[in-house]
């Protein structure tokens, strides 16, 4: 048995579980519990409406700042489509943000691959994250999306 595929296999299997529980305690908790990740890294709750359902959705996010902004990575840890809270964002426009206990409404900013600032801020969020996007984008042949999200 190779124990460092072992080792990865169930590393695999556990962690969207672990995202699970940190997620629903931080938002049971009223983000008392849960702004900072496993390893220190920052999260934050989304609040939004489903694109196609129309039905409340709540997500839990990894950040990073950029003055006064939040910024996003749409990575889905690089599998083949933009994970669905993306498309949610993107045709609200508006969200509601949870960060700690401190809520409020921000606008969305979707940037992809030769927009503007795009570069800039998929450095400082992919330097925040240990280089795990840069990790996810080889991994797919999609463009990963960054969101801004700006207090309105």
């Amino acid at each position: 048995m190779d124990i460092g595929r072992e080792v990865e296999r169930l590393y695999a299997k556990a962690f969207p579980e672990v995202l699970k529980a940190h997620g629903a305690l931080y938002v049971r908790s009223g983000g008392r519990i849960g702004h900072k990740l496993l390893l220190g890294v920052p999260s934050l709750i989304v609040r939004t409406v489903g694109a196609k359902s129309g039905e409340p959705r709540t997500t839990v996010l990894t950040y990073v700042r950029d003055g006064d902004d939040y910024v996003v990575v749409a990575s889905k840890g690089g599998a083949p489509r933009n994970p669905a809270w993306y498309h949610n964002l993107v045709k609200a426009g508006t969200v509601d943000v949870q960060v700690g206990t401190d809520r409020f409404p921000a606008t969305v900013e979707a940037l992809k691959p030769g927009d503007g600032d795009y570069q800039r801020l998929w450095d400082l969020a992919d330097a925040n994250n240990g280089g795990r996007y840069a990790a996810y984008q080889r991994k797919t042949k999609r463009p990963i999306p960054v969101v801004r999200l700006r207090p309105a």
